[in-house]
């Protein structure tokens, strides 16, 4: 560790900091995670601020980078991988399905934006219609940012067209579907 900036921060380091994000992101309850780390919850209160303001401060974002990897790698934290919200046997599917399915991956993250451009909160709208989590959603998108990585590398750029394009269409149908729910958008009837 040459850098100073990932020195660890009252005995919680950058990977524990992003593991209990990740956490918490999951709906897990940050007690029960000092808990399992061995710290009091003031204790994190204050090495969270102040892991925030390292990243605030840190021109080469190395840490934000390094953060956003950890924050993927959550479910393998030593002290707190076993730790999980509850969920239905329905939501784990849908989570399981978007880690293992791209076209469904690709179809939550289209429906996700499109939420967003409609007013919802597309986080919020995914957690009430499939049970997915803001923190698993952006876990498994970093699992597929690395595939795109791969095939980026590899060449493989038609691969990633193909899963934009199915994106790009699946974010219209949703907008439509959300258009008429608002009682359609405000030029649908006026022809040209």
């Amino acid at each position: 560790m040459s850098n100073p900036l990932l020195e660890p921060i009252h005995g919680v380091s950058l990977y524990d900091y992003a593991a209990v994000s990740a956490k918490m992101a999951n709906g897990v309850d940050v007690k029960e995670i000092c808990k399992k780390l061995g710290i009091e919850h003031a204790v994190f209160e204050e090495a969270s601020a102040l892991w925030v303001a390292r990243m605030q401060e840190d021109s080469s974002f190395a840490l934000t980078m390094a953060f956003g990897e950890y924050f993927g790698q959550a479910e393998n934290h030593p002290k707190l991988k076993d730790l999980q919200a509850q969920v239905s046997d329905e939501e784990k599917a849908n989570l399981d399905k978007m880690r293992d399915d791209r076209y469904f991956y690709e179809e939550l993250n289209g429906a996700r934006q499109a939420a967003y451009e409609y007013g919802y909160d597309g986080a919020q709208w995914i957690q009430e219609n499939y049970g997915i989590s803001l923190g698993d959603f952006q876990t498994v998108a970093m699992k597929w940012m690395e595939v795109q990585n791969q095939e980026m590398a590899g060449g493989q750029t038609g691969n990633i067209h193909h899963f934009i394009d199915y994106q790009q269409k699946k974010q219209a149908e949703y907008a439509k579907r959300f258009a008429e729910e608002q009682g359609g958008n405000l030029a649908d009837d006026v022809e040209f």
